[in-house]
């Protein structure tokens, strides 16, 4: 985790607490943050329904 800023750590640390979260309720300043870490191999981003019946899927990040 040395390669990443004190910004991209602090993102991290809010996936890492929150366990699975849409990106789409992460605030927007820390959204620019994301390539950075999965590009660090230290979150993953996943496509998946928010409901069973829903046929449009929304992406998810979450902490490896």
């Amino acid at each position: 985790m040395s390669k990443i800023t004190a910004f991209e750590k602090e993102v991290y640390e809010l996936i890492k607490i929150k366990g699975e979260i849409p990106i789409s309720n992460i605030p927007s300043m820390m959204q620019g943050a994301i390539p950075n870490l999965k590009n660090a191999k230290l979150i993953k981003i996943c496509k998946k329904p928010t409901t069973p019946w829903a046929s449009k899927k929304h992406k998810f990040v979450q902490a490896i």
